[in-house]
């Protein structure tokens, strides 16, 4: 049986670290996007699984880095059959109407987020069509719903996800075609370093967030619809 492979972005540590390694537990090959060759994780887990786990310099901000990253996937395989978008950056959170917003803060937010995810998905979209699953899962947020949005700030983080989600439909209109998907999750609350420090008021670490969705992956079929799925990590059904 054909290996599966994949690449995630965002994956120097976190859910992106966690979503990596759970992978290779499933007999996947990884190309791990590496933004910051400052965390050892990626280096570490490439030890346990040396031949299965590739570092891919990946700025996802970045159109370059984006192409180059594509490139180097390419020498190294003919196709991709999962991409998972991870990389991500909050922003303000706390600035409200009523108050003085950085717009600059969340043109990066933005180029993050909704141009990142979009970015490196059209730049891999030839490798994922030569696969037979031709999956796209992009971590986006339950603060991306408009219909559920209850906060009064984090402007460029829930508008982001937003963004997330409507480019996964237009993306997934095109791949169902094709005989492909994109899946929308949620990821939960989870301990990540997006506020620049470990948050550890999330209720799920990593590991438990990574085991969640890499079961939704490997039973992606069932969500498959003429509509992305937009899950949580229990792949309960969220509100677009």
């Amino acid at each position: 049986m054909l290996r599966k492979s994949a690449l995630i972005t965002g994956a120097d540590r976190g859910l992106g670290l966690a979503l990596a390694e759970a992978l290779l537990e499933q007999n996947y090959d990884v190309f791990a996007g590496r933004f910051n060759a400052s965390d050892q994780g990626l280096e570490k887990l490439g030890k346990q699984y040396p031949g299965s786990l590739q570092l891919v310099e990946l700025d996802v901000s970045s159109d370059e880095s984006a192409a180059e990253a594509a490139r180097f996937l390419k020498a190294q395989s003919d196709k991709l059959d999962l991409l998972i978008n991870n990389a991500a950056i909050l922003g303000d959170i706390h600035a409200k109407i009523t108050d003085e917003l950085n717009y600059e803060e969340m043109k990066q937010v933005f180029n993050v987020n909704s141009l990142g995810s979009l970015r490196v998905t059209n730049a891999v979209m030839p490798m994922l069509l030569k696969s037979e699953q031709k999956l796209v899962v992009n971590i986006s947020s339950e603060a991306g719903s408009i219909e559920n949005c209850w906060r009064e700030s984090w402007f460029a983080y829930c508008m982001s996800k937003a963004a997330v989600n409507m480019h996964s439909a237009i993306v997934h209109n095109e791949l169902r075609s094709r005989g492909g998907q994109v899946m929308v999750v949620h990821p939960g609350h989870v301990q990540t370093y997006m506020q620049g420090k470990l948050d550890t008021s999330g209720t799920l670490t990593p590991e438990q967030a990574a085991a969640y969705i890499t079961a939704l992956i490997a039973t992606h079929h069932v969500y498959a619809g003429d509509r992305p799925a937009f899950i949580d990590y229990s792949g309960r059904r969220l509100a677009w």
